[in-house]
């Protein structure tokens, strides 16, 4: 069959409506070739745009999208030459039109937005469930700013879900693995409302257990020695401050960075908590930590439970409250996957490989959550579930 021109200029397989792709394998083989053939188009930069921010550094951006798509790109001044099969052209058109809107919001694109666009792109493994990838039209909106201006906001569908709940629920858990910007963007939450007089201070605490490692004596004051378990909430906050202000907020009281076992009889109000790493803690400290909410508070709990590093025979306090918590009003559960990290495109593939590896000859555990199994929920439940689908971890060891 020849193919002819379309009307947009693209090269199509054969004639349109009724009778084409005829049935059976012969027609599944025509649109297979007629997906495969080879097609170019050009994609013009706007004049606001800049070239070389735009195509990153040694054109790492459009290096990006060539791994991704499996289209090749060429760039002459601001235009960019796309050939690839239909499908593939279609995709980084797409991903193009995206990135054009997150320079113009003030967002530089690097490689790690152009894997989020691509997953976002209606083939990605986070796209929208019909695979769409609808539900991630256009860019998500700031929810804070860096102190050096970069604008921080969500990059995939699971990661808006989760700044949603939080935006919309006084108690929100989100549950995922590492990468998923479970911490980061709770501490951009809390930093915003702080700014908008939401609330009066920023309080973040985490379990000092350590990571299947025996430290021992650490030096120093009793500060000194839980500052190294906190470092990942420092890192957050040194960020979204600056390393001055955030001396000074620490001084006058506005932020708190403390292990959790400095929660116990205390009652927070006009508060914005974060519990991070809370798959380390005890039932019983979860409950602890729960009770402090105070009035005019909001608190936000993130962990792994795949992450687990209580002593063995102790139970995740964050596996049991996906049972405790069901169905209770203002509560939101944010499931994050494989497919909502933002780290290095490998560490994605690396969750994605010990998830399986474990679900190979792992058991179900006590303490997993029941609607994961039977998909039922009680009236007033509130669950958030990244578009990805059900999670990868539910019922394994860890």
């Amino acid at each position: 069959m020849t193919a002819m021109p379309g009307a947009n200029g693209r090269q199509t397989g054969g004639p349109a409506g009724a009778g084409w792709p005829p049935p059976g394998p012969a027609g599944e083989e025509l649109l297979i070739r007629s997906a495969l053939r080879t097609e170019e188009r050009s994609f013009s930069l706007p004049t606001d745009v800049d070239p070389r921010a735009f195509f990153g550094g040694q054109d790492a951006n459009l290096k990006a999208l060539t791994a991704h798509t499996g289209a090749r790109l060429v760039a002459r001044g601001s235009l960019v030459k796309v050939q690839g099969s239909s499908s593939e052209v279609e995709r980084v058109m797409a991903i193009l039109g995206k990135m054009v809107d997150l320079a113009r919001s003030g967002t530089e694109p690097t490689p790690a937005e152009v894997h989020a666009l691509w997953e976002q792109a209606g083939t990605g493994p986070s796209a929208g469930r019909d695979g769409s990838g609808s539900e991630d039209a256009g860019v998500a909106e700031a929810v804070a700013m860096t102190a050096r201006g970069r604008p921080i906001r969500p990059r995939t569908a699971g990661q808006r879900h989760y700044v949603e709940s939080m935006q919309t629920h006084d108690l929100t858990f989100a549950i995922g693995p590492a990468g998923t910007g479970k911490t980061y963007l709770a501490v951009a939450m809390a930093v915003a409302a702080w700014k908008q007089h939401q609330v009066a201070r920023i309080i973040l605490t985490r379990p000092a257990v350590e990571a299947g490692e025996r430290l021992g004596f650490l030096p120093g004051d009793l500060q000194e020695k839980v500052n190294p378990y906190l470092r990942p909430l420092y890192d957050a906050l040194f960020d979204l401050f600056g390393q001055e202000t955030f001396q000074r907020y620490m001084e006058k009281g506005i932020i708190e960075v403390a292990p959790l076992a400095y929660m116990r009889g205390r009652t927070l109000d006009d508060s914005f908590i974060i519990l991070d790493e809370a798959q380390n803690t005890t039932p019983e400290q979860m409950k602890m930590f729960l009770t402090r909410l105070g009035f005019g508070s909001r608190a936000v709990v993130t962990g792994d439970v795949t992450q687990v590093d209580l002593p063995e025979g102790k139970t995740s306090g964050l596996r049991q409250v996906q049972d405790v918590l069901r169905g209770v009003p203002g509560i939101a559960f944010c499931f994050l996957t494989e497919h909502d990290v933002v780290r290095h495109p490998l560490v994605q593939r690396i969750v994605r490989a010990y998830e399986e590896f474990e679900s190979r000859g792992s058991v179900n555990q006590p303490g997993a959550a029941s609607h994961e199994r039977d998909g039922s929920f009680r009236e007033g439940e509130e669950v958030l579930a990244s578009p990805a689908g059900p999670r990868p971890w539910a019922g394994n060891g860890s």
